[in-house]
């Protein structure tokens, strides 16, 4: 049975998708943030929704939202989330875009929601619970050797501009059988689901991923950092496997 924070975390992103549907092409009036990212009415309604479900049930957890900070982040369980992962995508009207809601208790992650309203499919994970998409249970796939394997890719900008590290990924290209470039969510929850076999991202922020580690995680996966280091609040870099092409590819990019 889901736990009372799972329930909440779904509630949140339905209502988060409510909100999201009604601005989706709508022509939005788009904002540059500091970090040259775009942020849209959209992105900080569906963020004020989310945490007005997650507050009113949890008031004493932190939060960590994209749009509006850091928030009690001394608390054991804070709430992670990004109301809109993908928001160029959003703005361009691309279906590629996604809710994340993450729940990070003693600095471990161990609940994620992954709501991709337009693309029209939400997957949910807790530890200990399994991983499931639209009801149906995941489970990555079983492929052991990297010849047959398919890798998806997306933010490589840093590892193009590292030389040696932008060798080591070209000669682990060479050895898979697929490379793809799904991105955002969609990679991994195909990962997750076993139709593909490996996500790789050198830049990324942990709001993007955190809610995806945990449905991997628990669809029998793995997820670390590119030097094989547990997913934390500081992370930037991730690989995702089916786990048994973990160790393989962490060694193809060993730094």
């Amino acid at each position: 049975m889901a736990s009372q924070e799972l329930q909440a975390a779904i509630e949140a992103a339905h209502a988060a998708a409510e909100v999201i549907q009604g601005f989706y092409r709508r022509n939005l009036e788009v904002t540059l943030k500091a970090d040259k990212s775009p942020v849209t009415a959209a992105d900080v309604a569906a963020e004020r929704a989310i945490r007005q479900v997650l507050s009113a049930r949890f008031p004493d957890y932190g939060f960590y939202g994209e749009e509006t900070g850091r928030h009690a982040m001394d608390a054991h369980d804070i709430w992670l989330v990004d109301p809109i992962d993908g928001t160029k995508s959003f703005v361009r009207e691309c279906p590629f875009f996604s809710t994340q809601i993450a729940l990070l208790r003693g600095g471990r992650l161990v609940l994620g929601v992954s709501c991709a309203s337009a693309y029209g499919e939400m997957a949910w994970a807790e530890q200990g619970g399994g991983a499931f998409l639209d009801g149906q249970p995941l489970r990555v796939s079983a492929v052991t050797e990297l010849g047959a394997a398919i890798l998806s890719t997306g933010n490589l900008k840093s590892l193009a501009a590292s030389g040696a590290d932008w060798a080591r990924f070209g000669a682990l290209v060479g050895r898979v059988n697929r490379l793809r470039g799904y991105g955002d969510f969609l990679h991994y929850h195909l990962l997750a689901r076993g139709a593909l076999d490996a996500v790789l991202e050198s830049d990324i922020n942990i709001l993007d991923i955190a809610a995806l580690t945990v449905i991997v995680r628990e669809a029998g996966g793995s997820v670390t950092d590119l030097c094989g280091q547990e997913i934390r609040l500081e992370s930037t870099t991730v690989l995702a496997t089916n786990g048994a092409l973990h160790a393989p590819i962490l060694q193809a990019m060993r730094r």
